[in-house]
């Protein structure tokens, strides 16, 4: 509380809204007066707004809001109360150029619209050419999401059994293995991390369908920490650290230790893998090519390109605002690349990063990507219909993180059904957007189903303008 009231714009705020309720109190109990006794408050109120001069004006936040925002002011008194590095959960609040400038355009006269009744190929294949692909019957994944780092053993398993009922791959991310969250799910993608359980054991391997080697994602990459107190309890166990240890990570996987540690590290990774694909999860920047060139000379079956777009649960302001290139930039970079060097029919390309609406990913899957690595959004939908166990003291998303108190609360059933019905209705209007295009498949999908409204989308995307 003494964070909130540091800023004259919180107090305001908190002013205004005893005003009125002092007004709805005297409506109720004192109509006769009301009118008089509210305007007298109005009055005075506005006579000060009005009247004092602007350093002692409660309005001085006005154009200081204007000039730097309430977030910032906000993440100022964070700061000044505790003099730590500050973490913000969910990304970046900045919106970024893209997709917003494409629309679809389908030929109204040349090329009819398909039946309603029309089956739908929604099935993609990650990683063809692996000895033992994964192929899922929708194009969205349930991203990497980590147990006891960020969420809950009950929403870990909410998030599993949605993924088992649409039959998509959910991932383990980087925190300890959770077993319960395996016999929960059906695909399943297990993340090799950058933590000191990240090596994985053969048994939680031999478990996977994927396996995803996490070098960084879109808000977070390099070496960070979490204190003892916020990881205590069952997930401490499982990752093998002492009850008062933190835990560390660190630039790479256990075993690389530097740069020339990675044709080693892959072959006996490949090894233990015993065929199923091998995906690299990195945070788009603009050395991208670099990273890709990289990636296809050690032999993965998938790149995950997660955009400056993307979500955490913790992560610093300047990673989350300051780091990364946009996810639709990052995409068409990496189609072009992958085109450049021949193997984009062998490795598959997963986007991820600001992924919210059906319109964004079908856009995403026209200009080339496989498929769509969601968390933000099963997140959100994880609390649909239980937010009224936490707010208005706590945010909805205390249901579902490790180090809440409240994560006992969360209905995993509900939860679970929550998220099948969110995907659900994204994917049916996919589908529906593929009829109006009068596509039947993904793959009869591409950038010739889409038109950009600026020169600068155009450029990048190879989509021809509208004008």
């Amino acid at each position: 509380m003494q964070i909130i009231i540091t800023s004259s714009f919180w107090l305001f705020l908190l002013i205004l809204l005893l005003v009125l309720q002092l007004s709805l109190v005297l409506i109720v109990i004192i109509k006769p007066i009301t009118r008089y006794l509210v305007g007298k408050e109005i009055s005075s109120l506005l006579d000060r707004l009005l009247s004092d001069k602007y350093t002692q004006n409660l309005m001085e936040v006005w154009p200081a809001g204007k000039r730097i925002s309430v977030l910032n002011i906000l993440e100022i008194g964070f700061r000044a109360q505790q003099g730590k590095i500050i973490t913000r959960p969910l990304g970046t609040p900045k919106h970024f150029p893209g997709f917003d400038n494409l629309m679809f355009a389908p030929n109204v006269m040349t090329r009819l619209s398909l039946p309603e009744n029309t089956s739908m190929n929604m099935q993609v294949t990650i990683g063809p050419k692996a000895a033992k692909p994964m192929t899922i019957n929708i194009p969205i994944m349930i991203g990497a999401m980590a147990y006891g780092i960020a969420l809950s053993e009950e929403a870990k398993r909410a998030l599993a059994r949605a993924a088992k009922t649409l039959q998509t791959s959910t991932c383990s991310g980087e925190g300890p293995f959770l077993p319960e969250e395996r016999q929960e799910a059906g695909k399943y993608t297990l993340q090799i991390s950058r933590w000191s359980w990240g090596g994985r054991t053969q048994e939680q391997i031999d478990a996977a369908d994927m396996l995803e080697v996490q070098m960084g994602q879109g808000a977070d990459m390099g070496s960070v920490s979490i204190e003892a107190k916020e990881f205590q309890g069952k997930a401490q166990e499982l990752s093998g650290l002492a009850p008062d240890e933190p835990a560390v990570a660190f630039p790479a996987p256990p075993g690389i230790q530097k740069l020339s540690d990675w044709p080693g590290f892959m072959k006996q990774l490949r090894r233990r893998s015993k065929g199923v694909p091998i995906a690299l999860k990195i945070m788009a920047t603009g050395h991208l090519e670099n990273d890709l060139e990289a990636a296809v000379k050690l032999g993965f079956d998938a790149v995950i390109i997660d955009g400056a777009q993307g979500g955490s649960h913790a992560t610093t302001p300047i990673k989350q605002d300051d780091f990364g290139i946009p996810s639709f930039f990052a995409l068409c970079r990496a189609v072009r690349f992958l085109h450049k060097l021949g193997v984009r029919d062998r490795i598959s390309l997963i986007v991820a990063g600001g992924y919210f609406t059906p319109g964004e990913c079908l856009k995403a899957i026209a200009l080339g990507a496989d498929a769509i690595y969601m968390a933000t959004v099963p997140l959100l939908a994880l609390t649909h219909n239980q937010v009224g166990k936490v707010i208005p003291w706590e945010p909805p998303t205390t249901l579902v993180f490790y180090d809440s108190p409240t994560k006992g609360k969360l209905d995993i059933d509900q939860a679970a059904t929550s998220v099948v019905n969110t995907i659900t209705s994204m994917v049916l209007e996919m589908e529906e957007g593929m009829r109006a295009l009068g596509k039947a498949s993904l793959k009869e999908l591409s950038p010739d189903d889409l038109v950009s409204l600026d020169s600068l989308t155009a450029e990048v995307s190879g989509v021809k303008r509208i004008y």
